[in-house]
């Protein structure tokens, strides 16, 4: 029993690494199963590269806007606003933008996980760079006719990812030109998965040397901060709970769960106008957002009750 509490121990510090290698996994499953159903190259000229290329960055484009956009800490440095009582000095504005910068590295490292995983596979498979560049190839690897024109020999190689548009005496052509995209495809791929990785140590090497904290040190404020985040979920979740079932009491009367349920209470139709549609949004103002006084437009008005005016 020990020995599986020390297995989740060491799991629970490389949840990041676990999570980035699922993203990995999820995404070379996607890209097999995206492949076998919807790829299918038209083998025309002017078409195989539009078709290939979309389906070799489109995909990865929209994996990266995901992986944005599913990204708490996006969402934290978009809407983060700087404290009114926060020193503007200029430390501290450097600091900010340090900061910042740090944060901004850490998103994208995170959200191009798939992206890159996307393409390192589908350029070792090579389906959709043979379908983009077979038109390309060098002209001398077309051997069957040569008197043939330019245009004439670029629709031949353009046909040639679709085996049964090729004919017989091609065929030994055509499995050269495509052994040599498929080639130069996965050597692509090999390349782009080397440079991540070395990318990446080299990252995480100069982020240790600069850094100020050391490893344990480091290792501690890494626990710190996630117990921290647990800790005001739950409360964060406690905490709205509560002051939501005071705004219920006060606008029924009671609350799910109350027992001896003696009185309620008949919100009025100025009360459910109040909390209703664009009643409710166009006036929303500052107030909603001090939480030392109760909203103005919550269910926990009484009838003929006004907001209080909002005090500097």
């Amino acid at each position: 029993f020990s020995g599986f509490i020390l297995m989740l121990k060491h799991f629970k510090c490389k949840e990041v690494v676990i999570a980035n290698a699922i993203i990995a996994i999820l995404t070379i499953g996607g890209q097999q199963l995206f492949s076998f159903f919807t790829f299918s190259c038209p083998c025309h000229v002017g078409q195989n590269l539009i078709y290939g290329l979309a389906f070799l960055g489109v995909p990865a484009l929209i994996l990266l806007v995901v992986g944005y956009a599913l990204n708490n800490q996006t969402w934290r440095l978009v809407t983060g606003k700087s404290s009114p009582f926060q020193d503007e000095t200029t430390p501290n504005r450097l600091l900010q933008c340090k900061l910042i910068c740090f944060v901004l590295c850490s998103i994208t490292g995170r959200a191009l996980v798939a992206p890159v995983t996307w393409l390192a596979v589908t350029l070792i498979n090579g389906s959709y760079y043979v379908c983009a560049m077979s038109e390309y190839v060098s002209v001398h690897y077309y051997g069957a006719n040569p008197n043939v024109t330019a245009s004439e020999r670029q629709r031949i190689l353009a046909e040639f990812p679709c085996s049964q548009l090729v004919p017989p005496e091609l065929t030994r052509a055509r499995d050269e030109v495509i052994l040599l995209l498929r080639y130069q495809s996965q050597v692509a791929g090999w390349l782009l998965i080397a440079v991540v990785v070395i990318t990446v140590f080299l990252s995480y090497c100069l982020a240790s040397c600069f850094s100020p904290l050391s490893f344990l040190h480091f290792r501690y404020w890494s626990s710190y901060v996630h117990n921290e985040q647990a800790l005001f979920d739950e409360a964060t979740d406690q905490h709205s709970r509560l002051y939501a079932m005071q705004h219920v009491r006060k606008f029924f009367g009671f609350v799910p769960g109350s027992e001896n349920v003696k009185e309620i209470r008949i919100p009025s139709l100025r009360e459910w106008q109040a909390i209703s549609g664009l009643a409710f949004l166009k006036r929303v103002d500052e107030e909603h957002y001090d939480y030392r006084s109760k909203p103005p437009l919550t269910p926990c008005r009484k009838a003929g009750m006004h907001p209080a005016p909002h005090q500097a």
